[in-house]
């Protein structure tokens, strides 16, 4: 694959970009232990949005990994993952906030810390969309990449430590133009009482549609949603 563009997004940090039709999108966690909170646009028709919900029901699963798609509101694949080492991404813990972020780790304030203040997930996400024009009525549903979460038999969410090494990745294909919204911040179930998000590496390349290809077929309703898709662009 052709390599577009590479950048490394900071623990605390964020950042958005339109990955195209027929490019990939690699993140990498570079440390261990990171999460990145995702959220996924159709770049065109922006109230187009990834529906986590109809993601996780059409291929009858609880965890996000390869071979599954990523699903939009209007049953086309906004990101398809072809490739991921780490095994599990959560669907279902969504993301922090200034209030939660406080609670647990304290006051981290700008005022002492600078550039190391303690961020938050929400404010950092409505940073991202206010650059395409989006505001808090759109921020919805997000995916936690790298991050494991298990329901237990009391109907507990446990998340799960260590899910994710160093030198793992993700790597998503987007079969449409594609706005990707994240952060690289700690998943608010993270039991971890320090403040200590991680950085990952972003990788954007031209790919070969085959890549997406165990995707497509993986299952009945994949077909028919990269048809869905294929027919957006007639």
């Amino acid at each position: 694959m052709d390599l577009l563009l590479e950048e490394t997004v900071p623990g605390g940090g964020h950042a958005s970009l339109i990955v195209k039709r027929g490019q990939s999108l690699r993140l990498t966690d570079l440390r261990g232990g990171a999460n990145v909170s995702l959220m996924l646009v159709n770049a065109a028709e922006k109230n187009e949005r990834l529906n986590l919900p109809d993601t996780l029901k059409c291929q009858h699963t609880a965890k996000l990994t390869a071979g599954h798609c990523l699903y939009s509101d209007m049953g086309r694949v906004l990101a398809a993952i072809v490739a991921d080492t780490c095994g599990w991404h959560d669907a279902i813990g969504g993301v922090s906030n200034a209030n939660e972020v406080n609670d647990k780790y304290g006051v981290g304030r700008y005022q002492e810390l600078r550039n190391a203040f303690y961020r938050n997930g929400t404010d950092n996400l409505l940073v991202e969309l206010g650059k395409w024009g989006l505001g808090i009525s759109d921020l919805l549903m997000t995916l936690n990449l790298f991050s494991r979460v298990d329901v237990t038999s009391e109907g507990a969410l446990n998340f799960v430590p260590g899910n994710s090494k160093a030198g793992d990745y993700v790597e998503l294909y987007t079969p449409m133009n594609t706005l990707v919204v994240l952060t690289a911040i700690q998943h608010p179930l993270d039991p971890n009482p320090d403040y200590a998000p991680k950085p990952v590496k972003l990788a954007l390349s031209q790919a070969d549609r085959q890549v997406a290809e165990f995707c497509r077929t993986s299952c009945e309703e994949n077909v028919r949603g990269f048809i869905n898709t294929d027919r957006f662009f007639l």
